[in-house]
């Protein structure tokens, strides 16, 4: 370690209670600052976020749709399992509705966008705690944290979302009812969904987590995989509506992040030993 950030270390472990908390004082401001800004540029780039973003998913041109007919093509030479485009009416009841939810997506959005960096804030904080072989896994710890979010947010989106809003939208009780969704619940719906499934793909690091503290081993994840299974798929018959093909496809990625936590607690296990 270089002689200037060893002394930059030893004095934050010198530091008094009252000096920590105005430490942390400062990480978290700088991470606020962060979100304030992605969301506000998210807010000013309304018209890309609103109609290319939240409301892509109801055009013909986004990628799901597109992915759908070139394997239907591929598979049966027709357009047999093509997804239809959404046809999607969305309304607004409240007046200040539209600027409300402009300042809610806004956030949203610069929370996503700004979560690698709060992350790394908050490591930056707790690493004069840690030792030097711990902060090598921490480093990769926030990497993978950031990494896993993000990519979860995109399966929600680009995948999951589509599927059940398109679900949504086509069922019908009875011809006599037709679907129109206020902006309030489809704006929920998408915003949920999303993030529900960058928190769901956190799952690796929770097992992660549970095995460096001594609270799970693989043997343990191995004996009860089967219960896991059912876990998986309750929790993907909460998230997703009821259609088998959405519930299968989240269920598949978590099942697979699932056997990847099996690994890391089988390596914590070896390097403990």
């Amino acid at each position: 370690m270089p002689l200037d950030q060893y002394d930059v270390d030893t004095q934050e472990k010198n530091m008094s209670f009252l000096d920590h908390l105005e430490e942390l004082r400062w990480h978290i401001i700088r991470s606020l600052i962060a979100i304030a800004i992605a969301s506000v540029v998210a807010m000013v780039k309304y018209d890309l976020v609103f109609d290319k973003i939240i409301f892509g998913i109801t055009k013909p041109d986004f990628p799901l749709y597109k992915w759908f007919c070139k394997l239907s093509d591929l598979l049966y030479g027709d357009d047999r399992i093509c997804l239809d485009v959404i046809p999607i009416d969305t309304q607004n009841l409240d007046v200040s509705g539209q600027f409300i939810y402009l300042m809610i997506v806004g956030f949203t959005a610069g929370l996503i966008i700004a979560s690698p960096y709060v992350l790394w804030e908050f490591w930056r904080f707790f690493r004069p705690a840690l030792k030097v072989a711990e902060r090598k896994y921490t480093t990769g710890f926030v990497f993978a944290t950031s990494f896993l979010f993000i990519v979860g947010v995109l399966f929600g989106y680009m995948i999951l979302t589509p599927l059940c809003i398109n679900f949504f939208t086509h069922f019908s009780l009875t011809s006599a009812i037709e679907n129109k969704f206020t902006l309030q619940s489809y704006i929920s719906f998408v915003t949920t969904l999303t993030l529900s499934s960058g928190l769901v793909f956190e799952l690796p690091l929770l097992i992660y987590i549970l095995a460096k503290l001594g609270l799970v081993t693989a043997a343990f994840l191995r004996k009860f995989r089967r219960h896991a299974i059912i876990i998986i798929l309750i929790i993907a018959s909460l998230i997703t509506p009821p259609d088998v093909m959405s519930q299968i496809l989240l269920s598949i990625p978590i099942y697979i992040l699932y056997e990847i936590g099996i690994f890391i607690a089988l390596r914590i296990e070896n390097k403990r030993k």
